[in-house]
């Protein structure tokens, strides 16, 4: 059987053109963070301004993306990063990347730069093709007014991608938003490493896909395929399910173990883990509706909260555990009803609410703001679009806030701010954002256990971030728990060729090797592999814990080791 033809639409945004080609042979098995950093390696120059022309913006879609396997709609979005200078690689759900693969569209790649800084312009994917419009009527206009505009010019089935002020403000900590399920709010965002600021430096306010009558991809050996999708998804809800309240729940379990930041990370859990408990949000759903569902089609993990405010008005979706900790617990915020305010303001305005969290704690600590000021900080937002200097401070992350503040206790690596589970506790997981390529991120490999021998972190680091590098490259969301070997099987039935485990490995290895490669000749070198100076002095918790791993236990884990059957079968620890 022949395989599908697929495409990449390319975008030039100096000239305004906007065509497909095909996806090259050598990249069908690459879909998503793993195609984005093999297109950057390629075709972006490490050292170029990420604001300027030569940056190159990707927004791409798994191998498995538009098939019949569950909970396979990730869109991967990835550029050079404003915010740490080096690859970065952010995911979203929703369903844009749904539909591109259903229209045979593998990724869009975006280049140059309209000579007009004010220019604004949509991108428009339909079976007949993409083309660039005008989009002058949409500058600043924050993302929930955004999408209210597009629905009006598209179709009920069209889904859209946009960046809010934040972006066209090219700000550092600013994110790209993808509409959900229902193609409604664009509460779904790719938030980490300034990706909305790319967009918007590229004078892109927009993507409109319109799927039209677009069907499912189908795999050359059909039936098996379909077999597989169905033993995967049982064995889901087979399984415990972890985050089917949504994944704030992890307040009380980061809380306990003393890797709950709380006021800049001065201490590992906060007074205040109860009212920020991620279970408080379902007991409202009876009496005020929302609810749990699912934010792009074909997922059945259904992690995401749809809250409504008191009135019973749609507020946010999906107020997550990374969310609680950074604008809640880290600013000393009490309640977790606040925190979704300021997680829908975060949304509305494009900034990613983990370096928004941050930047704010560090005004909080230098004294420009007081802890717990929910009202202060709701006002920042406004501030944010109108481009204030405190507002661009805050927007551009935790460096910019520490910068305008002259505050020195700046809890980053990579220039990006540390994620919620606190690496003081959790080494192995403080191996992941000293090497990761993409500085401290939540998305790219995670080690949720305390304690964890010291001989052993390099090796626990290095198996996650390799199954996240796979699970990326697949289009699968992390909390499915697809294993390396659920993902070479599906990707067998779909190219009717064998997929050995030598082979998964090596693409889950490869996409490494291509982000570190990339950040290598961005001029990076083994001395960004570190924590900073906070997290290896100051101790949390009654063990007092500091990250205090010896270099070589970090350096090791950039370098491959043998991989155990046990592997194979490895879920990611999402």
């Amino acid at each position: 059987m022949s395989l599908e033809p697929l495409s990449l639409i390319r975008v030039d945004m100096s000239t305004g053109e906007a065509h497909r080609a095909p996806l090259p042979e050598a990249w069908r098995m690459l879909g998503g963070r793993s195609l984005s950093a093999k297109i950057l390696l390629e075709e972006c120059d490490p050292r170029c301004d990420p604001l300027g022309a030569d940056n190159v913006l990707v927004f791409a879609g798994g191998v498995l993306t538009g098939t019949a396997a569950p909970t396979s709609g990730r869109l991967s979005v990835g550029a050079k990063s404003p915010l740490t200078g080096g690859i970065k690689e952010a995911n979203a759900g929703g369903n844009p990347a749904q539909h591109l693969a259903r229209l045979g569209v593998r990724a869009i790649v975006v280049r140059g730069q309209p000579t007009n800084p004010d220019a604004r312009y949509g991108l428009e994917v339909d079976a007949t093709g993409a083309r660039l419009v005008d989009a002058s009527k949409l500058k600043g206009l924050w993302t929930y007014a955004t999408c209210e505009h597009l629905r009006a010019d598209y179709s009920k089935d069209a889904s859209f991608i946009c960046c809010g002020p934040a972006g066209e403000h090219r700000l550092g900590g600013a994110s790209v938003a993808c509409t959900d399920q229902d193609n409604r709010y664009p509460a779904r965002h790719a938030s980490r490493g300034g990706m909305g600021a790319v967009m918007g430096a590229k004078g892109l306010k927009f993507v409109a896909i319109e799927p039209g009558r677009s069907r499912l991809r189908r795999a050359a050996r059909h039936k098996s395929f379909i077999e597989r999708c169905k033993r995967v998804g049982q064995s889901y809800r087979e399984g415990d399910q972890l985050f089917s309240e949504g994944t704030a729940i992890g307040v009380l379990l980061a809380d306990s173990i003393h890797s709950l930041p709380y006021k800049n990370r001065v201490a590992g859990s906060s007074p205040d883990a109860a009212t920020l408990d991620g279970h408080l949000i379902k007991e409202t759903f009876e009496e005020r509706g929302g609810g749990m569902h699912n934010c792009l089609t074909g997922c059945i993990v259904q992690c995401s909260n749809v809250i409504h405010d008191a009135e019973g008005e749609y507020k946010t979706s999906a107020l997550e555990f990374e969310t609680m900790a950074l604008l809640g617990s880290n600013c000393a915020v009490a309640r977790w009803e606040d925190v979704a305010d300021l997680d829908r303001l975060c949304d509305d305005v494009g900034l990613d609410t983990i370096e928004t969290g941050a930047a704010i704690s560090i005004l909080m600590e230098a004294g420009q703001m007081e802890w717990g000021d929910v009202a202060s900080m709701k006002g920042l937002f406004q501030e944010i679009s109108d481009g204030t200097p405190r507002g661009r401070a805050i927007g551009g992350g935790a460096v910019a806030t520490a910068e305008f503040t002259g505050h020195t206790r700046v809890p980053v690596v990579k220039g990006q701010a540390i994620a919620a589970w606190d690496p003081r506790p959790l080494k192995a997981t403080g191996v992941t954002y000293a090497t990761s390529a993409m500085g401290a991120d939540h998305t790219a490999g995670l080690v949720l256990e305390p304690g964890v021998a010291v001989e052993d972190c390099a090796r626990r680091s290095q198996e996650e971030q390799t199954v996240s590098a796979i699970c990326d490259g697949s289009g699968f969301c992390e909390f499915l728990g697809a294993t390396p070997d659920d993902i070479r099987e599906l990707y067998a039935d779909l190219l009717d060729r064998e997929v050995s485990r030598d082979e998964i490995a090596d693409l889950g290895w490869q996409t490494l090797e291509d982000e570190w490669e990339f950040n290598r000749r961005a001029g990076f070198t083994e001395a960004d592999d570190v924590l900073p100076e906070c997290m290896r002095t100051d101790p949390v918790g009654p063990a007092n814990d500091v990250f205090d791993l010896p270099r070589e236990v970090i350096a090791a884990a950039k370098v491959r080791m043998p991989l155990s059957d046990v592997f194979f079968g490895k879920r990611s620890a999402g």
